[in-house]
């Protein structure tokens, strides 16, 4: 029983395990330090340790973490860890495990570029349907590099290895420091100057840390790369590192070497490729004189090559059938022709001229005879009229009223006077008689009141 007071050293562990992961300040950890027996392995979990002056901390930071670190870490490098303490239970130690790790001192650099970074892409500069396709045989290429570094030198030595007929143009430029993003436009701009002699551009630089490569993340010189006409290889630091230059050029190549390759084709390659299109071409073309050859044989064994002849017997005897339903056609087409002559000549002489001139002419003086009838009958209805007026106006004249005896009086104006009202005292007044006229003077004036 008296064992049962005395815990195993597993139990022990757990416990101490469970105090770590309940502890809320534990699970998310912000740490600064320095890397120690850092030792990096490939396609592996990293174990290291983070020291200050005073003391270290072993730290592990599995693969799934490590592959998103955007840097390459080194021995003796300071940087930010983020993550959680927890026990490792076999051993009874407790360690840091490792979520994130930037470079100390480089998280504005890191959030400057993000913040670039998510800018241009939102503009759609990094889109691949903005990229464009490298020429297979470029006749000139143009490198913007430091001169005096290896990179040019590996170009050279690679373009010319694989493909001698291309023309490698250097425009130097400073790939590092603080005016070496205005280098780089620089030499890109005296590039745009001469842009249609030079197929393809090569822009790049050897590995380095994040300040070192920071011109390649400048906006001005990630939206030069982006101006350029040509297609554009870059080459910036190595396979780890990523430039923005990298992301908004057309091809991106893990060193110069490959830059290279990408731009040239392999000369032995496209040789033996020329080659095996050269055989190809000449099977293709005995298979195809071989064909043409068993056409022309089966041809010439075929009974119309033996017997020409035949070849137009059939067309003879249709020349013949189509002779005479040619003479049966023309035959009848005269036959209707002739019927249709007969026909029309009985009509005409139904409808001789003749006839019509004689009937029009009965009719004319038919016609002639009855207007001068008509004439003379209407001659005398206006004579009886006229007589029949003139009699009337003879009834009615004036001068008639005149002769028994009647006159009439007018005012000075010379306007006919009917009644009394229209005259007052001492008016002069004219009397028209039948033989003349006379003056009076008006001295009274008596109205009639309903005929007194």
């Amino acid at each position: 029983m008296a064992d049962n007071k005395y815990l195993t050293v597993t139990d022990l562990n757990y416990y101490i395990t469970q105090k770590f992961k309940n502890d809320p300040y534990l699970h998310k950890v912000f740490l600064q330090g320095e890397l120690s027996n850092f030792r990096y392995r490939r396609n592996s979990h990293q174990y290291f340790s983070l020291k200050d002056e005073k003391s270290k901390i072993n730290v592990v930071m599995f693969r799934s973490y490590f592959d998103k670190v955007k840097f390459k870490p080194e021995e003796g490098m300071k940087v930010y860890v983020t993550g959680y303490v927890s026990v490792y239970g076999p051993q009874g130690s407790y360690q840091f495990y490792a979520e994130s790790m930037e470079p100390a001192g480089l998280g504005a650099l890191y959030e400057q570029l993000k913040q670039l970074q998510a800018k241009l892409a939102k503009e759609g500069l990094f889109n691949p349907e903005h990229k464009k396709q490298l020429p297979h045989f470029p006749d000139k290429i143009a490198v913007v590099t430091s001169a005096s570094g290896a990179v040019i030198h590996d170009i050279m030595v690679t373009a010319n290895r694989r493909f001698p007929h291309a023309e490698i143009d250097l425009f130097p430029a400073q790939v590092q420091g603080d005016t070496a993003a205005d280098s780089l436009v620089v030499a890109m701009q005296q590039i745009l100057q001469h842009a249609d002699d030079y197929d393809v551009m090569i822009i790049g630089r050897g590995g380095g840390s994040l300040e070192d490569l920071w011109p390649f993340n400048e906006e001005k010189v990630v939206r030069q790369v982006y101006a350029m006409p040509m297609p554009v290889i870059s080459s910036v630091g190595h396979e780890t590192d990523t430039t923005l230059c990298d992301l908004v050029a057309d091809v991106r190549a893990a060193t110069p070497t490959a830059a290279a390759e990408y731009a040239t084709p392999n000369l032995t390659d496209e040789i033996a490729n020329i080659h095996q299109l050269q055989g190809r071409l000449l099977a293709s073309v005995q298979a195809i004189i071989r064909e043409k050859r068993d056409i022309l044989q089966r041809i010439n064994n075929s009974v119309i090559m033996r017997e020409p002849t035949r070849l137009y017997d059939q067309q003879i005897q249709t020349v013949d059938m189509l002779k005479q339903r040619l003479a049966n056609s023309m035959n009848n087409k005269l036959e209707r022709a002739r019927q249709q002559f007969n026909l029309a000549a009985q009509r005409l002489q139904s409808n001789s001229p003749d006839k019509q001139i004689i009937q029009m002419q009965q009719q004319r003086i038919f016609l002639a005879k009855r207007l001068i009838d008509n004439m003379k009958k209407q001659l005398l209805l206006k004579r009886d009229a006229f007589k029949q007026t003139v009699q009337q106006l003879n009834d009615y004249s004036p001068l008639k009223t005149l002769e028994r005896g009647f006159t009439y009086t007018t005012n000075e104006s010379g306007q006919t006077v009917s009644s009394v009202d229209q005259i007052r005292n001492n008016d002069h007044l004219k009397l028209h008689f039948k033989d003349g006229i006379a003056e009076a003077i008006v001295t009274a004036i008596r109205g009639d009141k309903d005929g007194n």
